[in-house]
């Protein structure tokens, strides 16, 4: 690990640990992968403008989601099948999250169940849902969930379709057999088997996932949960005055990390039309492109809560387990720090949109 000077390094030195097949499904995007590029690109389109003179003997990077206090606004996105990254899978995710004391949004379609991972954890959690086609499924990973601790409850929202991953397709994408969706029972739940001419995971979704999802489900699900409630892939304000309407108490900005719908708008150029339509009835979360301290600040100052980050989790996991996914989360926060240091924020709740130039 001492070989890592920044997170843009990562994911050329995972690459070499995984197959090809599991580097393309993690690292890949919907089609010509547009929207993967441009969440990344986005952040280069922002300045910096730094405040002088200001007290910065004192740093300090702690803040709260959902009144859940964390060592900084740097969460771990739920992302799907760590074990085909390190065999700990989401075990190791969940104790490296711990160590750096920050927030991991367990997903649905983690390879070790809900409940091992709760055992293990330190830090808070939040489960993130799949609603599926037979709904008394879903309502037992809720009740599942919430018996096991988890703070909050994630929905998400743009993925009524498996977006089309040609990379995934080209390299007929599936599960080893060693390797499970361990929050079900039964093959056919748990196993996601090689399919003719293509990627397994459309096939999966298809198959199991409610394409029937609509706003009135979010009201269902608020009254179910009986803890709060976030939706997940909201990149409109007309969304975001729903989502807030529908009673949710947070709303992350994301495009599922460019892998769904191809040409989609970045997640920081969809950020501050979601944060005014909000306008503080729910806090605004935002995923995608986040590798630099100085993105983090930019995306607090033009009105997120905290950031999610996705794929240099999985790189630092691949590389060294929990250690390595500690690595990644406290160098972002180191870097996050010197950030406030140098823009003259010495604490979250200095950083607001004066800070930021926007085109």
């Amino acid at each position: 690990m001492e070989s890592w000077v920044n997170l843009l390094e990562l994911e050329t030195l995972a690459q070499q640990q995984m197959s090809p097949m599991v580097f393309d499904y993690y690292a890949g995007g919907a089609e010509d992968e547009i929207t993967l590029r441009e969440n990344r690109a986005a952040f280069g389109r922002i300045a910096l403008r730094p405040r002088m003179l200001v007290d910065v003997n004192a740093i300090d990077t702690g803040t709260t989601v959902l009144g859940q206090q964390v060592s900084s606004p740097i969460l771990v996105a739920p992302m799907a099948m760590h074990r085909l990254a390190h065999p700990d899978g989401e075990l190791a995710t969940a104790r490296g999250a711990g160590a750096a004391d920050t927030l991991l949004v367990v997903s649905t379609l983690a390879t070790v169940s809900l409940e091992e991972i709760a055992a293990v954890a330190s830090a808070p959690l939040w489960f993130q849902l799949y609603v599926y086609k037979d709904r008394e499924i879903t309502r037992a990973l809720v009740q599942r969930a919430r018996a096991a601790g988890y703070k909050a409850l994630c929905l998400t929202v743009d993925a009524p379709h498996a977006g089309r991953r040609e990379r995934d397709v080209r390299n007929h994408f599936a599960l080893p057999p060693e390797v499970q969706l361990a929050n079900f029972s039964g093959p056919e739940m748990r196993m996601m088997p090689k399919e003719e001419g293509g990627s397994a995971l459309p096939a999966y979704v298809a198959r199991m996932m409610d394409l029937t999802l609509t706003w009135k489900d979010v009201t269902w699900l608020k009254s179910t949960a009986e803890m709060p409630l976030l939706v997940k892939g909201i990149l409109t304000a007309e969304d975001a005055r729903l989502a807030v309407e529908h009673g949710v108490d947070g709303i992350v900005v994301s495009n599922h990390g460019g892998r769904q719908l191809d040409t989609a708008i970045a997640t920081l150029e969809a950020l501050p039309e979601v944060v005014e339509a909000a306008a503080g009835r729910a806090e605004v979360y935002l995923d995608g492109g986040i590798r630099r301290g100085t993105d983090v600040v930019k995306a607090l100052a033009l009105g997120a809560r905290a950031v999610l980050i996705g794929r240099p989790v999985l790189w630092g996991l691949a590389l060294a387990g929990a250690d390595g996914v500690q690595r990644v989360l406290e160098m972002l926060r180191h870097e996050l720090r010197e950030t406030m240091l140098l823009a003259g924020c010495p604490a979250i709740p200095s950083i607001s949109k004066a800070l930021v130039k926007v085109p």
